[in-house]
């Protein structure tokens, strides 16, 4: 008679999670592809590095500050002060899995963004437009919808009954919503330091 296998339930989780925070990362690679195939040929570099440079951004970033704020201890339902990439050292392997998974979705609200600005912004602005994304927006959104998903206090969306459903409102809103933002804020600023 064989005999069975026990895994440990953590285990199979952290595996599962990561195996899907890899696939979202193969999602970069076809964001890229993507874009690079739906602008002008001599644009196509021009995207390229606009989504390897807000992944980088974005994860370091994310693992920087933005993971404490989503996750971190709450304050009063609005901003975590806890888990910032310095402390992470000290965390779970189950708190590491949650932030590689939560860091390739940071990294995919700022790449819809990219989507969005190709060929209309210049890299220099779309870099700062990932690096916010990263730094406040994602991860204080995130906070308030996901807040308590590490046995902490939900943040205030969470605590009034939201939910999203596989991040369609905390990632794709998001990102979504970061075009209209990026590109008001950069053709504001475009007109006023324009000589008239």
């Amino acid at each position: 008679m064989p005999t069975t296998l026990n895994l440990d339930s953590s285990l199979l989780d952290m595996l599962w999670v990561l195996w899907a925070a890899a696939l979202v990362f193969v999602m970069q690679a076809g964001f890229l592809c993507l874009e690079a195939g739906t602008t002008r040929t001599k644009n196509a570099i021009n995207v390229a590095m606009k989504n390897v440079a807000d992944f980088a951004i974005a994860v370091s970033i994310f693992w920087l500050v933005g993971f404490g704020l989503m996750f971190g201890d709450s304050h009063h339902g609005l901003i975590g002060t806890t888990l910032f990439g310095w402390q992470l050292e000290a965390s779970s392997h189950w708190v590491i899995t949650v932030f590689i998974f939560q860091a390739m979705f940071c990294a995919t609200a700022a790449t819809i963004v990219s989507g969005a600005v190709a060929e209309r912004m210049p890299f220099l602005a779309y870099t700062w437009t990932a690096l916010w994304i990263a730094l406040v927006i994602y991860p204080v959104f995130g906070h308030w919808a996901w807040g308590g998903l590490l046995d902490g206090a939900e943040g205030w969306l969470g605590a009034l009954g939201f939910v999203d459903f596989a991040g369609s409102t905390v990632v794709h809103s998001v990102g979504g919503w970061g075009r209209p933002g990026s590109g008001t804020v950069y053709w504001a600023t475009q007109r006023t330091l324009q000589p008239r």
